[in-house]
């Protein structure tokens, strides 16, 4: 344990997912050792779940929560919110300004022009990887990547595929980079046994295009049990394919098939079936990859972003994106070889487990502050 205790604000925009996920944690673990910690978070996104999630954090940031406007895309936020983080930055009298995702690492890194003794730290998180090197907005989110480098006291990758595919997009970062992986809790690794009437399959994760959930669909509907009668799948999530996901459900004569129970946390989730389905387009490194791992579900996966550090030595596994011909052929396999999916399985556990712990995750975050602070 550190004898010096830090004062620090981490900034997001993001209110659910992934990214909310490993500040909640990273917040939870740097409070347990000491540290003041305070959160930026986006005054524009207050629904009721965003509320209780950061009600549920308050306790473990002693510095405070502190809303400010963070557009999804460009907006007057944009031109008022850095200022205000730099003003809270120096009244709290903050060391480290974390910026996490494109919105809070433009404005961590933006609150340091100006002057003043924070060092900014910034870790995508997908975020800005997520946009084409083609698009207008692409363009202009790498360049202001590249103008922030200067503010900008170390990145922090949480996967090796993240780390290249900024240095391909952006230009090799001129500060220090770190590959830091998310972790998970001791409790996340207690199994989580499939109830009686599971369905065959679970997928856990945001309802849109990119999820990959329209392929999943056309895989489930060639896929049987060695009894011969057609599989099963739930689904728990929501978001905007929802209407055209039903509507695709309704038109391959799915619907008894396919249960959508609608936002739902993950682990409670898994009990609803024997095999977890993350047929991702893309990512970055997935909690969901993670979490079911851990929970000692089989995992069938797409070889995106860094899913293959995840799977380890298992990684010769995963299928390819967009492609439902080889999901099918994947999901019926699990169907058909029962044990060979559960040796597979309890191979990937046991990679997971010494390799993705939430506390060396906050101890490798909490060393990497020491050390830039040392340097300043």
């Amino acid at each position: 344990m550190a004898t010096r205790k830090l004062r620090i604000l981490q900034v997001m925009r993001a209110p659910v997912g992934g990214l909310f996920r490993h500040v909640a944690d990273l917040t939870r673990a740097l409070a347990a050792t000491g540290h003041e910690v305070g959160l930026v978070v986006d005054s524009l996104a207050n629904d009721a779940q965003t509320e209780s999630r950061l009600a549920a954090l308050l306790p473990h940031a002693s510095l405070g929560i502190h809303r400010f406007a963070m557009p999804r895309v460009l907006g007057g936020g944009d031109m008022v919110t850095p200022l205000a983080v730099r003003r809270l930055a120096r009244s709290l009298d903050i060391d480290i300004l974390h910026g996490h995702g494109a919105k809070g690492g433009f404005y961590a890194r933006l609150a340091r022009i100006g002057g003043g003794k924070a060092v900014a730290l910034y870790t995508p998180h997908g975020g800005v990887l997520h946009f084409s090197k083609t698009s207008m907005s692409g363009r202009l989110f790498h360049k202001l990547e590249r103008w922030l480098m200067a503010q900008t006291g170390a990145i922090i990758f949480e996967s090796k595929y993240a780390q290249a595919t900024y240095s391909a997009l952006i230009g090799a970062p001129t500060c220090p980079t770190q590959v830091i992986h998310n972790g998970l809790t001791p409790d996340e690794f207690i199994p989580v046994p499939p109830a009686q009437d599971a369905a065959d399959f679970v997928f856990v994760g945001e309802l849109r295009d990119l999820k990959g959930i329209h392929v999943l669909i056309d895989a489930l509907a060639g896929v049987t049990r060695p009894d011969g009668s057609p599989a099963t799948l739930v689904m728990a999530g929501d978001g905007g394919a929802r209407a055209a996901l039903e509507a695709q459900i309704g038109q391959l004569g799915l619907t008894d098939r396919v249960s959508l129970l609608g936002a739902q946390p993950a682990r409670p989730t898994f009990a609803r079936g024997r095999v977890a389905v993350v047929p991702s387009l893309a990512e970055s490194l997935p909690y969901i990859v993670l979490e079911a791992a851990a929970a000692q579900l089989p995992v069938i996966s797409t070889r995106v972003g860094g899913i293959p550090e995840i799977y380890g030595p298992t990684a010769a596994s995963l299928i390819p994106p967009n492609d439902a011909a080889a999901l099918r052929v994947a999901m019926q396999s699990a169907l058909d070889h029962p044990e060979e999916t559960l040796i597979e399985m309890r191979t990937r556990l046991a990679y997971v487990s010494e390799h993705f712990s939430l506390e060396a995750m906050a101890d490798g975050i909490e060393a990497l502050y020491f050390s830039l602070l040392k340097a300043a």
